[in-house]
Order: structure tokens, then C-alpha cells, then sequence
């Protein structure tokens, strides 16, 4: 049980395939150029959802707006700057522009940011959060949804880097032949508060030539052959690959997510497994849209037009999966229900079908213990991400373990795959001409004697950890 507790989340840090927000077309009026750059920051904060494709260019209901201060509200607290006294100066709060500024002024001024004092326009004007077209401010216009997220989330990321706050990153900076390539360790979650990130790693983002992951999350005709690995093509549905209880466990859970019984008897035991025990790894330090590192990354670099490259394909991680033996699926299918259902409120059925395939042991009290010090490492791996402590991540981060344990998707999901990833760093280090890229894994990729980082001063490069701005 502790074997596949760690298993679970080793694929945090090793890998996993998730649709990406970039800026797409539909049928409402396209988003203005202007406002690509706000896309990965303002979706990744929970400032927007989807809606902002077919609503950007209406204006602002109250609703939205009382819903973008409160995440404006929430991310400047995290600063934890010194508080001001109540300012009983009346602001008018609407949805016209005048409106939407008084409102975030608001969530600033509770905070003793310089230049506060100076009132609404002034203050935001003076850290880049409110600009005019030419003509003025514009105040009393209608305030757009678009214009007002801009403005909440300049704001937060101009207060971010007036404080020198924000996630780091574990972040290693590669050199030879004359060309850079930054390393990014992923943690492909959401959680601790990861956003935004610190200017110093929006740069290098913005900055590369190219960015590469191991999968192009952009990749619609790789996508689409990942998504049709995860469904039965056989003939066969779920039921019949796993035992009649464990799949009324599944069939109960995802009706409770809002999926019925005829979608989720289509996908395979893996497929479910992950998704599972990608939910489990969510609390309510994830924003509004569990929006994943990796994810982020790779919208930001998108919408600003630079080239995505991929270490991997769809098929090969697919494979990874799908060729695991069928024991082993259904014990990684119990072992992500269990990670996402609460042990004190399940019916006995369930707790029947989830010990008949991981063990008495697994619903124990030491059990629960261990699942619970094992998910709460992810807090500690995204605080040590958030703070580049990578000394730190590199001693609480069982890699040495995992690898030699005896669990059959253990080296697939790093000794069959680190040498890959090493190569691709080596390849673009060695091309002609000076460049700088970007490559971003998942964080168990780059650490220990077989990892990235490693790998590559074995190989003669240059590899430092980022310095701290």
C-alpha cells in the first residue's frame, strides 16, 4: 500500500497528459491581440474561466466583478503587507471603468503599498494596472470583462514584483557551445498558492527561443490519439476488466463528479486512475481552474508566439499506461478512489471493494496515517517549488526509492524515460549558433544520479541552480 501511495505521487513529478488553455478562435468575436499576455496569468488566478472566449468584449456584471476582487482580495493578502487603517473615503462601485478601478483599489488599500494614499487612479496607474487609449481613462464607460481583468491582473502581478514575491520555481540553467537552456521541474498540480509566478521565471518564460515539455499540449492530432488510448476499442467497457464491486465504487464516484455511468464505463482503468488521483491532489489552495504548472507554462509561452517543442510523444507516454498489466490497473484504480474518497464516510460496499484489492492494511488507521503524511509532501514539494529550495526537494523527494522499488510502472516512468530527456537537453545545447530555450519536466526528472541535471554535467555542460532574485 505505502509502494503505491508513492507511486500515486511520483506522477505529480513524472509526467501526465492535460488539455492547455490558449487563445482560440470561436464564434463570438476574437480576443484582441492586446490581451494574449493575460490569458495563462488571469485564467491561472481564477480571475476567468472559459467564459472569457464569448464574454470578453461584454460588459462586466456585478457578479463577475465581486468575483474578480475577491481572488484580487485573496492573492494580495498572501503578501502579508503591513495593514492599513479603514479608509472611510465613499468609491463608487459599479461596472463602468471609474467603477471596476474604485473596487480594486479597495483590495489594495487595506495594504500599506507605496503610493496607496495617492486614491484610486493614481495608485493604479502608477503600477500599470489602468491606462488610457489616447483619448483619457474613460471612466465612465462601460467597463468590459475583458478591460477589467487586465486591469485585476496587472495589479496583482505589478504588486507581486514591487514586493520582489512570487513562485520561483525549481529552476537550473544549462550552458554550452554557446547556447542556454533553462530547466523547469513541473509539479503537475495546482496548489499552495503557486500563483503568480515570480517576474525573474515569467521572463525566462517570455524570453526563450523555444520551450519544450514532454508532451505539445497543443498537439490536437496527439491529443486526439491519447484520448482514444483511454477508451476501450475492443468491444469491452470497464465492467469487464475489473470486479463487479470496485466498478460500483467507480460508477458511484463519478456520478458524484458529475459523469454517468454510460461515459465512465468507456474509459480504462489507468485513464481513471489518474484522473482520480489528479483530483485527489487539488485542495482549496488550488485556484478556480486547477490550472497545472506545466499547463501555465506552456499558455503563457503560446500566446506570446514562441516555439513549442516536445521531449515525448502521445503515444509513447499512452503506452506507458496502457501496457500495464490488468492486476495492476485495478490496484492503481483502488489506490486513486481511495486517495479521493474520505474513509470515515464511505458505505461499507466500498470499504469491502477497496480492501479486496489493495489489502486490510490499506483502510487501517496506520494506513490512512501513511496516506495522509504521502499527500501532504505535496504541499511540502510545492512550498520547496514555490521557494527554489532544491536541496530541500532533493532530500524529501524519495527518487532513489521509487526507482528501486519493485512496483511494475516505476522505471517506466523514470528509468525508461530520464535518458530521453537528457538527450533532448544535450541536442539542443550542442546545435549550431547561440540560443536559449526552455525545458520543462516533471521535477523528478531533474534531481538524482540519473536525472537531467546530472546527466548533463556527466555529459561536460555547465549546470547551476538558478540564483534567487
Amino acid at each position: 500500500m505505502k509502494k503505491l501511495l508513492a507511486l500515486l505521487l511520483t506522477l505529480c513529478m513524472a509526467g501526465g497528459a492535460t488539455p492547455v488553455l490558449a487563445a482560440e478562435e470561436t464564434e463570438a468575436a476574437p480576443i484582441p491581440q492586446w490581451a494574449y499576455g493575460v490569458l495563462a496569468d488571469g485564467y491561472a488566478m481564477g480571475l476567468f474561466g472559459d467564459e472569457i472566449y464569448t464574454q470578453h468584449s461584454q460588459t462586466i456584471t456585478k457578479e463577475q466583478l465581486t468575483s474578480l476582487t475577491q481572488v484580487v482580495g485573496d492573492k494580495l493578502a498572501l503578501l502579508e503587507m503591513e495593514q492599513r487603517g479603514a479608509d472611510h473615503t465613499a468609491l463608487v462601485i459599479d461596472t463602468t471603468r471609474g467603477g471596476v478601478v474604485n473596487a480594486l483599489y479597495q483590495e489594495a488599500a487595506a495594504y500599506a503599498f507605496p503610493g496607496v494614499e495617492e486614491g484610486p487612479e493614481a495608485f493604479l496607474t502608477s503600477v500599470g494596472a489602468l491606462a488610457g487609449d489616447g483619448t483619457g481613462l474613460n471612466l465612465d464607460r462601460p467597463c468590459t470583462v475583458m478591460e477589467a481583468v487586465t486591469m485585476a491582473d496587472s495589479l496583482i502581478l505589478n504588486l507581486y514584483d514591487q514586493q520582489n514575491a512570487g513562485s520561483l520555481g525549481l529552476l537550473w540553467k544549462a550552458e554550452g557551445n554557446g547556447n542556454t537552456l533553462y530547466l523547469l521541474g513541473s509539479i503537475h498540480t495546482d496548489r499552495n498558492n503557486v500563483y503568480p509566478f515570480h517576474k525573474q521565471l515569467r521572463d525566462i518564460i517570455l524570453n526563450a527561443e523555444q520551450v519544450s515539455f514532454e508532451l505539445d499540449f497543443n498537439d490536437q492530432a496527439g491529443l486526439a490519439e491519447f484520448a482514444a488510448m483511454q477508451v476501450y476499442s475492443d468491444g469491452t467497457t470497464l465492467a469487464d476488466h475489473i470486479s463487479p464491486e470496485l466498478y460500483q465504487v467507480v460508477v458511484n464516484t463519478a456520478s458524484m463528479l458529475g459523469m454517468d455511468e454510460a461515459t465512465v464505463s468507456q474509459y480504462k482503468a489507468w485513464a481513471l486512475a489518474s484522473s482520480f488521483q489528479s483530483l485527489s491532489m487539488l485542495d482549496d489552495t488550488s485556484s478556480s481552474n486547477a490550472m497545472a504548472i506545466d499547463l501555465y507554462v506552456n499558455s503563457k509561452a503560446a500566446n506570446a508566439g514562441i516555439d513549442i517543442g516536445a521531449v515525448e510523444t502521445y503515444a509513447f507516454q499512452g503506452g506507458l499506461f496502457d501496457t500495464l498489466s490488468p492486476e495492476y490497473q485495478e490496484a492503481y484504480l483502488a489506490g486513486g478512489l481511495l486517495m479521493l474518497l474520505d474513509v470515515n464516510t464511505m458505505d461499507e460496499s466500498t470499504k469491502s471493494a477497496l480492501t479486496a484489492v489493495l489489502g486490510e492494511e490499506a483502510l487501517t488507521q496506520d494506513g490512512q496515517d501513511a496516506m495522509e503524511e504521502r499527500i501532504e509532501q505535496i504541499s511540502l514539494w510545492m512550498d520547496q517549488w514555490k521557494t527554489r529550495d532544491v536541496e530541500g526537494f532533493a532530500k524529501s523527494y524519495p527518487k532513489d526509492e521509487i526507482i528501486n522499488g519493485a512496483e511494475e510502472l516505476e522505471s517506466k516512468l523514470f528509468t525508461d524515460r530520464d535518458p530521453g530527456m537528457i538527450a533532448y537537453a544535450e541536442n539542443y545545447l550542442e546545435q549550431g549558433g547561440s540560443h536559449t530555450g526552455l525545458l520543462v519536466v516533471g521535477a523528478g526528472h531533474m534531481i538524482g544520479s540519473g536525472g537531467i541535471v546530472q546527466g548533463l554535467r556527466d555529459l561536460g555542460y555547465t549546470v547551476e541552480v538558478v540564483p534567487k532574485p
